[in-house]
């Protein structure tokens, strides 16, 4: 099990050694698993890990297929924290509109103290996946899942959770629908209407398109990020995968684009 280097009495300064922007939370006794990235506590709270997506389970709903290493995710997380003890951390937003706990999650192991969302990324049986009002601790999030990834683990062995071609824009429109990773080369990037469009091919009514719209825009603003200097640079953006004049992903925050080269 690895540990993270928080101390065990989950201080504030302990806290710091690896994400130095979150604000300790209650306290509690995991006592069900509901599938990788979300569990009930004792106290009836109801928590999801801010900041991954685990492979995604039915739950109850109608005609639901189970993503590929779902059972596995939640096997993995069931191991680290069923029946352990659970300190919440908060980060942004601190409850969805089911009234879920939006929180990094630190457990005392036995070896030491835990932190959930980078064991589950590490494992491999989970992918980085932020909110424009939830994004501390990316850079941490994202380290563990490059960790996970280099070593093949989990997820990135299944060809459901392959980093999709932008240049392959007949590929993405079999994914609508779908959260994806997709890299590839920005061939045009221009501001039209209040939007940004970053084009991976030469033809927009087609080919593969990121937008970015006003909210998002103005974030992006305030970080200091330049999108029109991402032209001919090499990216991985992530988000849900729909259509409007060939496949887009809608982006609403600067974390969800990595720049390559």
């Amino acid at each position: 099990m690895t540990v993270f280097g928080l101390a065990a009495a989950f201080s504030a300064p302990a806290l710091a050694q690896f994400c130095d922007a979150l604000t300790p939370g209650p306290t509690g006794t995991v006592v069900s698993i509901s599938d990788g990235d979300t569990f009930d506590l004792d106290t009836g709270l109801t928590v999801r890990l801010v900041g991954i997506q685990a492979p995604k389970l039915p739950l109850g709903r109608p005609d639901f297929e189970s993503w590929p290493l779902g059972d596995e995710a939640r096997t993995k997380i069931t191991g680290l924290a069923l029946g352990e003890t659970a300190t919440l951390f908060y980060g942004g937003e601190s409850r969805d509109r089911h009234g879920r706990a939006l929180a990094h999650v630190v457990i005392a192991g036995e070896e030491g103290p835990v932190w959930v969302q980078g064991e589950m990324l590490r494992s491999g049986l989970a992918r980085v996946y932020s909110f424009p009002d939830n994004r501390a601790c990316l850079s941490e999030l994202y380290a563990a899942e490059r960790a996970g990834r280099a070593d093949r683990r989990g997820i990135w062995r299944d060809p459901f959770y392959a980093i999709r071609d932008g240049a392959n824009p007949q590929d993405l429109l079999e994914r609508i629908g779908q959260y994806e990773l997709v890299e590839g080369r920005v061939l045009n990037a221009d501001l039209v209407g209040g939007r940004a469009y970053l084009n991976f091919g030469r033809y927009w009514k087609e080919d593969f398109t990121v937008v970015i719209e006003g909210a998002g825009l103005r974030l992006f603003e305030r970080e200091g990020f330049d999108i029109l200097g991402l032209e001919n640079r090499v990216i991985r953006v992530r988000g849900w995968i729909d259509s409007h004049d060939g496949p887009r992903v809608l982006v609403t925050h600067p974390e969800q684009i990595e720049i390559l080269g």
